[in-house]
C-alpha cells in the first residue's frame, strides 16, 4: 500500500487552512477526520485530502457555472463598502 499519512503541517499547505479552520470544519463534519498515530499524534491519508480538495475545486467550479460573476459581484461589493467608510 502506497498511502501516505500527512501531518498537519503538510495538510494546512496543502489545504491553505489554519489549524483552527482545519478543526472547525472537522466538528462540522466538513473535512476528514484525522487517524491516531499514537498516543499524542495524528495524521490524514493523503487520498482523503486530495479528495477534500477535489470536491471544493467542483463546488467552486459549479458555483462560477451558475453565476459567473459572482467574483466580480463580490468584489464590487467589497469596494463599495469601503468606499462608504
Amino acid at each position: 500500500m502506497d498511502e501516505r499519512i500527512l501531518r498537519l503541517p503538510a495538510v494546512k499547505d496543502r489545504t491553505g487552512l489554519s489549524r483552527s479552520s482545519v478543526y472547525e470544519k472537522i466538528a462540522a463534519g466538513d473535512f476528514p477526520k484525522p487517524i491516531s498515530l499514537g498516543a499524542r499524534a495524528v495524521g490524514w491519508l493523503e487520498s482523503d485530502i486530495d479528495a477534500w480538495i477535489d470536491g471544493r475545486v467542483g463546488v467552486s467550479r459549479s458555483i462560477q457555472s451558475i453565476r459567473p460573476g459572482l467574483d466580480e459581484a463580490r468584489m464590487k461589493a467589497i469596494s463599495a463598502r469601503r468606499s462608504v467608510r
